[in-house]
């Protein structure tokens, strides 16, 4: 009997991850130099921080995270990318609408497919980030372009059956096993691949006039990946690198400032888009060759990730950023605000943030800890403060609305145009989800959930009731 080889959803996932790298690489080359230049900067963390270099992941999980993005028209295109996703056991977290959290006309709602579980993290992180076109949304499209749009997309078909079929096998089974794990990595990676195929000109640019996010999901043939973006420990290192060699950032780092307390959240930046060589046929039947500029090289620092009261306190931090900002002298930065800012309100330590109830960490028990005096219950300030329960970061997985924006716009060569005397399309995760088919987990629920597990865990060792109220 010949054995056969069976790969797990990670296994699947992590193959997936190498493929779509050496997919994009070849397509847009600076990516390696991205890629190569991160690598570099986590090393020297990591000489220079020792241990603590890894408080909030492995270098080997750092350096193999990818997160990747990509684009759909429609709930058809959606609800089927989550079937290919699910196949390497990637599940829809979180909501994130776009079109409000930028000046400039990006007109997409998204959520971000990822694994769930904590091992399963821990394995293979990666994540794709995920956007669908609102086309339905008056601000930026009338009726007659909402049914053009309707009618383009309704005709191209960005997954096929055999890869689907696959897909819905391998998030049923656990897994494939070869030669179909082959074939369903051959077909998933090139699902993704740039197309050939000549994108209609007038088609392409009357929709670019409106959003150049719009015009790339529905101006042109297929999806593709619009960046994948590599994980580094200190991204302010990596920025001046980058200029250094010569290749032009955008104008500054999105997310919380670099400052002398705790990382926390997600800090983005990315190369400038680059002109990329295409073909378009004109109205005269022509193929004529010319260029875009959409794909760009995005790279992320991640930090803790905030609760609930947290996050509200981060949004204020925001808030008075800009307030601040626009009474400030002319120009001075948001970072050189955001500086000040966050050294006033957000607490200096990671103890602190568990303390206060801003961060979500897991509790390990300490050795040797029990209680001297045996009490049936106790705060999780003093077990803390006693040494008997060590707070432990836990990453924060997703991402951020407006500092995706932040990028988006930073990347777009002109704001488009959007009518905000109209009245939007109305989504949220509980919308999206029905779009999917899927339940969209809430990110903050899956932290809650990690956190509360390991406090359970310590009550049994420590046979007592953990008060956790801050």
């Amino acid at each position: 009997m010949t054995a056969t080889t069976e790969l797990t959803l990670s296994d699947l996932r992590a193959a997936f991850a190498l493929r779509l790298a050496t997919l994009y690489g070849n397509e847009v080359p600076v990516y390696n130099t991205l890629v190569d230049v991160s690598k570099e900067v986590n090393e020297d963390f990591i000489r220079r921080n020792g241990a603590d270099a890894e408080r909030l992941g492995s270098i080997e999980r750092v350096t193999a995270e990818r997160h990747g993005a990509i684009r759909v028209g429609s709930a058809r295109e959606l609800a089927q990318v989550a079937r290919v996703f699910a196949g390497f056991g990637m599940h829809p977290v979180g909501f994130y609408d776009l079109r409000d959290a930028s000046a400039s006309s990006v007109p997409v709602v998204s959520t971000a497919f990822r694994p769930i579980d904590a091992d399963e993290l821990a394995r293979n992180p990666f994540r794709v980030f995920t956007s669908m076109l609102a086309h339905d949304d008056r601000r930026f499209f009338d009726e007659e372009t909402q049914q053009q749009l309707e009618t383009f997309l309704d005709a191209r078909t960005l997954f096929g059956e055999e890869l689907l079929g696959l897909a819905d096998r391998s998030a049923r089974d656990g897994g494939l096993e070869e030669p179909d794990a082959s074939r369903f990595l051959d077909l998933a990676t090139a699902a993704f691949e740039l197309s050939q195929e000549p994108v209609d000109h007038d088609w392409y640019f009357k929709l670019e006039r409106i959003s150049a996010v719009a015009a790339d999901i529905g101006g042109v043939p297929s999806t593709h990946i619009n960046h994948l973006t590599p994980r580094v420990l200190d991204i302010d290192d990596l920025y001046e690198r980058m200029e250094a060699r010569g290749i032009t950032m955008i104008d500054e780092i999105q997310g919380p400032p670099d400052w002398d307390g705790p990382d926390v959240l997600l800090r983005q930046t990315s190369f400038k888009a680059l002109a990329e060589e295409r073909r378009f046929r004109h109205a005269d039947g022509e193929v004529r060759t010319g260029s875009l500029r959409v794909r760009f090289g995005e790279v992320e620092q991640r930090g803790i990730a905030l609760t609930a009261k947290g996050r509200d306190l981060y949004d204020r931090l925001v808030a008075e950023v800009d307030s601040r900002r626009a009474a400030a002298p002319a120009g001075t930065t948001r970072v050189e605000v955001a500086e000040v800012v966050w050294s006033e309100s957000l607490p200096a330590t990671e103890r602190e943030l568990a303390l206060q109830d801003l961060a979500f960490f897991t509790y390990r028990v300490a050795d040797a800890a029990a209680p001297e005096t045996q009490t049936e219950s106790a705060t999780l300030r003093e077990l803390v403060e006693s040494g008997a329960l060590i707070p432990e970061p836990i990453v924060y997985e997703d991402f951020l609305p407006r500092s995706a924006a932040g990028i988006f716009q930073s990347n777009l060569t002109d704001d488009g145009s959007r009518d905000d005397e109209q009245e939007g399309t109305f989504y949220d995760i509980e919308r999206l989800s029905e779009v999917i088919g899927i339940r969209i987990s809430d990110p903050t629920d899956l932290y809650a959930a990690q956190q509360r597990a390991s406090l359970t865990a310590a009550e049994a060792a420590l046979d007592l009731r953990i008060i956790t109220d801050a």
